[in-house]
């Protein structure tokens, strides 16, 4: 009876595997055509059904380009569904009996009917995916003219390098629709002398020398601000850029904690859920194998030590009665069972954070794969949160992680870091690597750094660095 429902068991899961295999067309098909009929939706609602491009409305940059890349991914899920739908189909009519020269039950009137009305149905929609895949085979590039939420290439090498201190040109309009004030003028409203000189063209800027016009720049650029302010639809533009920037500040909040909760959530569950009782169903069968390192089983014997000192002091003091051979004996075995049992958690929980972080690791990366849009907004909220920096706060903060990092009392924190990190996955904690690695990373980090500024930021933001080097001082 036992076998027989075992058998039972096994032939409705493979039933319905079976079924789910057999349904893998039909599903991969309707979520490629539920894709195209969130393109046609967009297309309908915010391009007068017509195909995405820059010239049927009157957007502003970002949020033509928020629309192409919500088509981009439709089209990229379109193609892989239809992709799968090619694939299990094929794979169905190879599994068949009839493709191995058996014939199957002949199908009723009434199912051939329902045959032809399905497949009718599958033409309409393969028909609909296809003409859009055809009108979308080469997508209109990215809107050049203000900050993308979702830039097609990356930054030029000189703000890919630094987006921290990178500089704009004049008259730069950021996300927000608001001038982003340079590296120089960030120090105060005004602007200081050095960005007043660069704007006149005295001063040649990371691109190479600027050039000269007769009228000083800074005038230029209050005229084009009145003009922008006594502009009608100017009052338009400022509360767009407004929404456009509280959605960009919600979208790149919520994915920063996506970044750190899914991790840790991850971690946590499969330490409690899948890993601790794995780990705890292994070493159960094995109670000998308490200490994983020598140095936990070295500080077991020395606790247990500690116990028989303690209680023969309190003996000496009279703080208890003296025990007897064979009572000290009893009482050393109950301490020593709650030695043992704590070390063989702390050596349980050790190799339960090895699997935990690994999956941890895992659930970050397929978030960060998975995730270029999101990656792309958090880089263009980061890069517009950062540029309002003075110079006074970017040297501030430059001198503070190098402080902390690469600085005279960093030995330390590396140390505390190293001791930690071994405690977590139950490594010895061997203090001749400990000490190799505090001589050698932090000196090879500081060179780079040092590299980093004499390369790239004194060309990017002299300003700044000139700040930094006096504080340093």
């Amino acid at each position: 009876m036992k076998s027989s429902s075992v058998l039972n068991q096994l032939g409705r899961a493979f039933a319905g595997l079976r079924g789910w295999v057999d349904r893998t067309p039909d599903r991969a098909l309707e979520q490629a055509y539920e894709a195209i009929l969130k393109i046609q939706a967009i297309e309908d609602e915010h391009f007068d059904g017509k195909t995405l491009a820059p010239e049927v409305r009157d957007y502003s940059a970002n949020v033509y380009n928020y629309f192409r890349s919500e088509i981009s991914q439709q089209l990229r899920l379109a193609r892989v569904r239809l992709g799968e739908f090619r694939t299990s189909q094929t794979f169905l009519k190879l599994s068949s009996p009839q493709a191995f020269g058996f014939e199957g039950d002949r199908p009723s009137d009434s199912r051939a009917e329902d045959s032809l009305a399905r497949d009718g149905l599958i033409l309409e929609k393969l028909q609909l995916i296809d003409a859009t895949l055809d009108r979308y085979r080469i997508l209109p590039p990215f809107a050049s003219d203000a900050r993308a939420l979702v830039p097609l290439e990356p930054a030029a090498p000189s703000s890919s390098l630094s987006p921290l201190f990178a500089q704009a040109k004049p008259g730069e309009r950021n996300g927000r629709g608001l001038n982003r004030p340079s590296a120089s003028e960030g120090s105060r409203p005004g602007g200081s002398r050095e960005g007043s000189r660069a704007g006149e063209g005295s001063r040649s800027g990371p691109g190479g020398p600027r050039q000269t016009s007769f009228v000083p720049r800074s005038i230029l650029g209050t005229f084009d601000r009145l003009r922008r302010d006594l502009d009608p639809e100017a009052e338009q533009e400022v509360v767009q850029s407004f929404r456009i920037s509280r959605a960009q500040t919600a979208l790149a909040a919520r994915f920063v904690l996506i970044l750190v909760i899914v991790p840790l959530l991850t971690h946590h569950l499969s330490k409690a859920f899948v890993v601790g009782p794995a780990v705890d169903y292994f070493r159960r069968d094995r109670p000998e194998q308490v200490f994983i390192n020598g140095e936990m089983e070295e500080e077991a014997f020395g606790e247990i030590q500690r116990v028989r000192d303690r209680l023969e002091f309190k003996m000496l003091t009279h703080q208890i009665p003296r025990l007897g051979e064979s009572e000290l004996e009893e009482r050393m075995e109950l301490e020593a069972a709650e030695v043992y049992r704590a070390f063989q958690g702390r050596g349980s929980d050790a190799i339960k954070n090895v699997f935990s972080d690994l999956l941890a690791v895992l659930a970050f990366v397929v978030i960060l794969v998975t995730s270029n849009r999101q990656i792309a907004i958090l880089k263009t909220f980061m890069d517009e949160l950062i540029y309002g920096l003075s110079d006074s706060a970017k040297a501030f903060i430059i001198i503070l992680f190098t402080d902390m990092f690469v600085g005279f009392h960093s030995p330390h924190g590396w140390e505390v870091i190293l001791e930690g990190v071994a405690r977590h996955f139950g490594l010895p904690e061997s203090r001749s690597f400990i000490f190799l690695f505090i001589a050698t990373f932090p000196v090879i980090l500081d060179t780079v750094f040092k590299y980093w500024i004499f390369r790239y930021l004194n060309r990017i933001s002299p300003s700044a660095v000139a700040t930094y080097r006096n504080m340093n001082e």
